[in-house]
């Protein structure tokens, strides 16, 4: 008798989990509340749909901070060339952005969609929209599974029902629920890739302002555990932007209070290099005030709070300002103390950190080691990678290494 397969969610990693089952010969019914699928699709990549990274295999665990070993079987068993090439067969033409990142050619993530539509019908999923699963039951080597008013019977279960974040595309962590109800530890839930909240009265002079070429500093007990370079944004509550997001993904395990945030704002220049560059512009401006003399250093908003946070008198006349003085600006400037107040809501986060333990699934199969037959894929397991496709290729990856195996 041809297995039952239930597959919980149509975001990527369902889709690749169903499509390879059923193409297994397995009798795959894929369940998905919303009345579409891959809803989180849409919206990656600023719409335009990051479908995954063009870097070698080996360079993605570099850009994987939580648990990177346990997706090595995965991620070498269906790569990123993989996804693409089955992408390509389904007539999605594909191009390779700054940072190896992997777009449609159309810049239209319903391309990506509509190839993902034909790759269910050809391999015989059954799919189910706009059908919620309540609740499942494992009793005599069987998943009661609950979906609206009605319950079913399964052989297997593959849960694939992504994170917290961005709860509007459906992702409400209905699968932490299953997850723990069947006995799974999870870890704690945190927003990763996420803005930043900084306390501060100046905050509001500096709402819009970007800045470029910066490095962002966390400490934990004045020790360094990570530093990020690139562009931030400032914003009313605190700062977003490509080093911000990344930040949050490494220091999210970290308790709030213990940890300290600054930016250097010339990190191209040591401390001696930038006392040099200051000494030749003071030189140049000797007869404006302090407040007056920084412009060709920094972004002209911040200059005011550089100024005030180093203590010195912003009317004073650059030929006035003392050895001591100096180097208060310069230490601001490789400084800048930033009171970190927390991270923005898990709904707003790009991914969720936290999930099924991975010591509780086989990382070669996605197979429970406390259930036979039930199966984990995609964000909903305690894995978590930097921006620029590479989540999306986890998903892809635990996605069929579930669908191959259950």
């Amino acid at each position: 008798m041809t297995k039952k397969i239930c597959v919980i969610g149509a975001g990527p990693a369902g889709l690749i989990a169903s499509s390879v089952a059923a193409s297994r010969g397995l009798d795959v019914s894929l369940f998905e509340k919303n009345n579409k699928i891959g809803r989180k699709l849409y919206i990656t990549g600023k719409g335009r749909c990051n479908i995954t990274n063009a870097a070698p295999i080996d360079e993605f665990f570099d850009n994987i901070p939580t648990n990177k070993e346990f997706l090595y079987s995965s991620l070498y068993s269906f790569t990123n060339d993989d996804i693409i090439n089955l992408l390509k067969k389904y007539g999605l033409d594909i191009k390779v952005e700054r940072g190896n990142r992997v777009f449609p050619v159309s810049d239209k993530s319903s391309d990506v969609i509509k190839a993902f539509k034909e790759l269910l019908m050809d391999s015989g999923v059954k799919l189910k929209l706009s059908s919620n699963v309540k609740s499942i039951d494992y009793q005599d080597n069987k998943f009661k599974v609950k979906v609206d008013n009605e319950s079913l019977e399964f052989d297997g279960v593959i849960i694939a029902t992504g994170g917290k974040s961005y709860p509007l595309t459906g992702s409400t962590g209905d699968g932490y629920r299953f997850a723990k109800n069947l006995g799974h530890r999870i870890i704690p839930l945190k927003p990763s890739l996420v803005p930043l909240v900084i306390d501060g009265e100046w905050l509001k002079d500096l709402q819009g302002l970007s800045l470029r070429n910066v490095r962002l500093k966390t400490l934990v007990a004045d020790r360094l555990v990570h530093e990020e370079f690139g562009e931030m944004l400032f914003t009313h509550f605190g700062i977003s932007g490509p080093i911000a997001l990344t930040t949050s993904n490494y220091i999210n395990r970290y308790h709030k209070d213990k940890l300290k945030l600054m930016i250097d704002l010339k990190p191209a220049l040591d401390f001696n290099k930038l006392d040099n560059r200051i000494l030749r512009d003071f030189e140049e401006y000797k007869n404006r005030q302090v407040k007056n003399a920084l412009d060709d250093l920094l972004p002209q908003r911040i200059i005011p709070w550089v100024i005030k946070f180093s203590k010195v008198n912003p009317e004073k006349s650059v030929n006035q300002v003392s050895r001591d003085e100096r180097h208060q600006i310069l230490n601001t400037m490789k400084n800048f103390l930033l009171e970190f107040k927390g991270f923005r809501p898990i709904e707003e986060a790009i991914v969720t950190s936290g999930g099924v333990d991975t010591q509780e699934i086989n990382p070669s199969t996605m197979e429970s080691k406390l259930i036979p037959n039930l199966y984990f894929a995609g964000e909903i397991i305690d894995v978590d990678a930097l921006t620029g496709g590479y989540n999306l290729q986890i998903a892809y990856s635990t996605g069929y290494l579930a669908g191959m195996n259950i």
